[in-house]
């Protein structure tokens, strides 16, 4: 277990956790994704108001809080591979400037163009 950024982990390759998660951020951000966790939803509330066992009703919460974590894990995930791209992008946009009122090299210019991709094409 570690406690550095998850964007700065495995060197400038990516690790098994971060493309899983980006997966799963995929899948869980979609219509249908959010269609099955309305019928979850629904089922839990149904199996509630047929009163099967006890142990029908421990197992269908336990199954809630157990998604409930996962997706809790992926979300924070995700969230601060955001925040540290976006600081990323935030420190090349200083240095360019910085460096365009210095009137100095293009050093961060050509960061700058690495961090928001300007070079890609789509």
């Amino acid at each position: 277990m570690t406690t550095e950024h998850p964007a700065k982990r495995g060197g400038a390759g990516r690790d098994w956790f971060a493309a899983f998660s980006e997966r799963a951020s995929n899948v869980t951000s979609s219509p249908l994704f959010y269609g099955l966790c309305v019928l979850l939803v629904i089922g839990t509330i149904v199996l509630h108001l047929v009163h099967p066992p006890l142990s029908w009703l421990i197992f269908a919460g336990d199954l809630m809080t157990s998604v409930n974590l996962l997706l809790l894990a992926l979300l924070k995930n995700a969230e601060r591979r955001d925040t540290h791209a976006v600081q990323r992008k935030l420190d090349a946009i200083a240095m360019a400037l910085l460096e365009q009122h210095a009137g100095t090299s293009h050093e961060a210019a050509d960061e700058l163009r690495r961090a928001i991709r300007m070079d890609e094409r789509q």
